[in-house]
């Protein structure tokens, strides 16, 4: 196999790794400050996919509005879903808190089906990020290398948020003692659904670049993807924003890589991220970078 069809591959899987990161990053946000793993975290990406299908086929909204629209709905989506699903049981055992994650799931895929039906629909064309970029026999969409970029740029600016910022400050609080930054006086309910809502912002900017990818929105399309996320987060370190990322990036090449390297086995990529997980928990349960805890999960 020639050296550009591993390079082919190599570009693809740091962009899909990219993606994940960026949806990988919600869910350990939420799990560094509640525990809980938000398990409607790529149902939200979903309904963003629609948001974005609605206003731009729909209504018929440029690009240059539908975007931020659309980023709006999501977060808020992302906050309600917080305030109606998971505040109620605050104090509850962590499994009641659980299974209402799921049931929201569950909720948002089902009510999806029911308005839009299960057929698959077209995401709006978005010329700009699929234009086609070749260096010599190496052929990609302009996302392609846009996803990596913007990926780092949040990353960075997320870091800045949370290390330099009063919300940020505030996050880390809450993360460390949840009863005791209440004490102090934090407003516990306004740092939880501002989390939520920049998971559910950088969940909305997936799904504008996953659809770029890949064009189609259909009810479960956050099903997997969500899984992988999950997978990528845990991998890194579940509760590290910078493992979440490194996490995404593991598996979006790894998954490539083994593409390439042995073609039969495509069908068995899904597979092999969940293999990845079962090794991972094996030899290192708290991820590559994630911190040790006497709470295991």
């Amino acid at each position: 196999m020639s050296a550009d069809i591993y390079i082919q591959h190599l570009i693809n899987g740091l962009s899909i790794g990219s993606l994940y990161a960026l949806i990988a990053i919600g869910y350990t946000m939420v799990y560094g400050i509640l525990l809980l793993i938000n398990f409607a975290h790529g149902d939200v990406f979903m309904m963003a996919g629609y948001f974005m299908m609605f206003a731009m086929v729909t209504f018929g909204l440029p690009s240059y509005l539908s975007i931020p629209l659309v980023m709006l709905m999501t977060v808020v989506l992302g906050m309600v879903l917080e305030r109606t699903a998971y505040k109620p049981l605050r104090d509850a055992p962590r499994m009641s808190i659980m299974i209402s994650a799921i049931g929201a799931s569950y909720l948002l895929e089902n009510l999806a089906t029911y308005l839009f039906s299960g057929v698959p629909k077209g995401y709006p064309e978005m010329p700009l990020l699929t234009r086609v970029i070749k260096f010599g026999n190496v052929s990609f969409q302009v996302v392609t290398i846009i996803i990596p970029i913007l990926t780092i740029l949040l990353l960075l600016g997320l870091m800045f948020l949370v290390h330099h910022t009063k919300i940020g400050m505030a996050m880390r609080a809450v993360s460390k003692d949840y009863e005791t930054a209440r004490l102090m006086g934090i407003k516990i309910n306004w740092v939880i659904s501002s989390t939520f809502g920049i998971g559910s912002f950088l969940a909305a900017i997936g799904s504008f670049l996953w659809g770029a990818k890949y064009p189609s929105i259909y009810p479960l399309m956050g099903m997997m993807p969500g899984l992988k996320c999950f997978i990528a987060a845990v991998f890194g370190g579940i509760g590290s924003i910078p493992g979440a990322v490194l996490g995404g990036l593991i598996l979006g090449v790894s998954e490539s890589l083994l593409v390439a390297l042995f073609p039969s086995m495509t069908g068995y990529r899904d597979a092999f991220a969940f293999t990845l997980l079962i090794i991972m928990l094996i030899v290192k349960p708290t991820g590559l970078i994630g911190e040790k805890t006497t709470d295991k999960v």
